[in-house]
């Protein structure tokens, strides 16, 4: 780990979240000081052990309330934007924190000085989408273009890593389901990424070796949702029935669970798995791409097995016993 402090002070908004943390860490490994801005800062000081002492610094910072936005961003050389969830929660809701967030960053980006930002989006945002997370990412990205139209946007597929929100999910399931649902029939396709080679990319992007522009990330693996979970029972070691669910069936199934805390699936994330989320071919033909920018991605098979072990019957110690 880099030890000279002589980087950009660069602020991370959503620094404590699962890629926000990875991000945090390939800045710091490159001498950058961080400021995590974060709803919690008391919930953000496992951020500090990722850097050296004083190097990383967690922030007040709620994406509702401008003020905060702009006093985090006060003498940053760098800004970098990783806020997102999966479904709203309480008053952090989609148009809350993906559609307008985004452009209050920008605007306080812009009011320090700053001619971009990076941000981070997702494949699949699009304005006419029948999902409110694709459309309010696509808004995000529309506010931050509008403001600062030199930025860069990354736009990841569905990300995979230690603390990530899919496997993990799915094995935990898998540990006491004798049958594990297949949403839409598990005919969606995915280009899973792993979240260190997305933080590599902001790393770039902040050191300024990325242009301005949308970038789509993605590993070098297409897999269908039933393929990801037949690789995720293969690490783990068990056998579980898959159950394709049809989309009319997954989606009521959605609206019912989505009205109780920890949700499996909402009725939005159901929409979402009816349209592949891969990298597209102009995306590649730009070479807007991880290998575009000299990334080689990690797969799933080199990576899934270093935090999936746990959940095999004897957890880690299952390594050792015949398979």
């Amino acid at each position: 780990m880099s030890t000279a402090l002589n980087g950009k002070l660069v602020t991370v908004f959503g620094g404590s979240g699962f890629l926000g943390r990875h991000i945090v860490q390939a800045l710091a490994r490159r001498g950058h000081r961080v400021r995590a801005a974060v709803r919690r800062p008391d919930l953000a000081t496992h951020l500090q052990p990722l850097g050296a002492p004083g190097q990383i610094m967690p922030v007040q910072a709620n994406l509702r309330y401008r003020w905060s936005v702009d006093r985090a961003v006060i003498g940053a050389d760098a800004v970098v934007n990783c806020v997102g969830i999966l479904a709203p929660s309480g008053k952090q809701s989609f148009d809350a924190v993906q559609s307008f967030g985004p452009r209050a960053i920008a605007e306080a980006a812009r009011g320090a000085g700053l001619d971009r930002v990076t941000h981070i989006s997702a494949i699949g945002a699009d304005a006419d989408s029948t999902s409110a997370y694709a459309r309010s990412k696509a808004m995000g990205e529309a506010g931050i273009l509008e403001t600062l139209p030199e930025s860069i946007i990354l736009r990841p597929s569905i990300v995979f890593g230690p603390e990530d929100d899919f496997f993990n999910k799915f094995a935990d399931m898998a540990r006491f389901a004798p049958v594990l649902p297949l949403l839409g029939g598990g005919d969606a396709k995915f280009q899973p990424v792993y979240v260190c080679d997305v933080a590599e990319a902001v790393a770039r992007a902040v050191d300024g070796e990325l242009n301005p522009g949308t970038y789509e990330l993605g590993g070098p693996e297409v897999k269908s949702f039933r393929e990801c979970l037949e690789d995720m029972l293969a690490v783990t070691r068990r056998k579980r029935t898959l159950l394709p669910i049809p989309f009319p069936v997954a989606s009521a199934m959605g609206k019912v669970f989505q009205m109780f805390p920890m949700a499996p699936f909402t009725a939005d994330q159901v929409e979402l798995l009816k349209t592949d989320n891969v990298v597209s071919d102009a995306a590649k033909s730009d070479g807007r791409t991880l290998e575009g920018i000299g990334i080689k991605p990690a797969t799933l098979a080199a990576v899934l097995p270093t935090y999936l072990e746990r959940y095999r019957e004897h957890g880690q110690y299952d390594a050792h016993r015949p398979a």
